[in-house]
C-alpha cells in the first residue's frame, strides 16, 4: 500500500537528512513546495505559470496556486507507491484543502511525521554549520568537520557560515516556525496520523524508528 508522508520539523530538526534515508528505503519521491514550483515552471503548466508571475515580483505564491500545484503534482504516476511532502502543508487552510484534494486523486495522507528537538541543540547544530561556496557539500564543526579546517575535502573550496545560520536568526525563524506550525500539530492530532519522534537521539536511531512506525502504516493499509 502507498506511503504518503508528511514530514515536520523546525529548522535544524534532521529533517532533510531523514527525507534521503525515506525516500532512498522506499522509492518514493521526495516533494517539496520549491521543487514542485521549479517542475511545474520548467514544465509550463497553465499552474507553474501563474506561480512564476508571483515568484518573479517576489511575492508569495498563493494558496489556491499552492494548493492547486500540490494536487497535479501527487497526481503523477512516480507518486503511486507513495510521496513524502516537504514544506506544505504550512497552514490550516492548507492542511484542509491538502485532506481534500489528497481523497479526490486516491492519494490520502497516511502519517504525519513531526521531528521535535530541544532549542539548545538546534541552536548548537544551526550555529555549527559550514558550506562550501564551491559544491555546497555540508560540514559540521563538531560532527562533520572537513580533514583540513575550512577547506572542503570533495573540491577544495573554501567553506562559510551562512547568514541565516546564527542563533539572532534561529530565533526568528523558530518563533515563526512555532506559531506556524503548533496548529497544524494539533489539527493533524485530532486526525490519528501524527506521530512526534525525538530528533535528539541521532540520524540512525532516528531512522530506526521511522522505518518501524513506516512498517506499521504499510500492515495497516493491507
Amino acid at each position: 500500500m502507498a506511503l504518503n508522508i508528511v514530514l515536520m520539523g523546525p529548522p535544524g530538526a534532521g529533517k532533510g537528512t531523514q527525507a534521503k534515508k525515506i525516500i532512498q528505503a522506499y522509492a518514493i519521491p521526495h516533494i517539496s513546495t520549491g521543487d514542485m514550483f521549479r517542475l511545474a515552471i520548467k514544465e509550463g503548466t497553465k499552474l507553474g505559470l501563474v506561480a512564476k508571475s508571483y515568484i518573479d515580483k517576489g511575492d508569495l505564491v498563493p494558496d489556491d496556486v499552492t494548493i492547486g500545484l500540490v494536487k497535479e503534482r501527487l497526481a503523477m504516476d512516480d507518486c503511486k507507491k507513495g510521496y513524502l511532502l516537504d514544506g506544505f502543508p504550512r497552514t490550516i487552510p492548507q492542511a484542509e484543502a491538502l485532506e481534500v484534494l489528497s481523497k479526490e486523486i486516491g492519494r490520502e495522507v497516511s502519517l504525519v511525521i513531526d521531528i521535535e528537538v530541544e532549542k539548545k541543540e538546534l541552536i548548537r547544530r544551526i550555529a555549527g554549520r559550514r558550506v562550501c561556496k564551491n559544491c555546497g557539500a555540508p560540514y559540521h564543526v563538531d560532527t562533520a568537520k572537513p580533514k583540513v579546517e575550512g577547506v572542503c575535502d570533495i573540491c577544495g573550496g573554501p567553506l562559510y557560515q551562512r547568514l541565516d545560520d546564527n542563533e539572532a536568526a534561529l530565533e526568528v525563524r523558530l518563533t515563526h516556525y512555532e506559531e506556524d506550525t503548533k496548529p497544524l500539530l494539533d489539527f493533524y492530532k485530532k486526525t490519528g496520523k501524527l506521530v512526534v519522534l525525538d530528533g535528539g537521539e541521532g540520524s540512525d536511531r532516528l531512522f530506526e524508528k521511522i522505518t518501524s512506525i513506516l512498517g506499521e502504516v504499510s500492515d495497516d493499509n493491507h
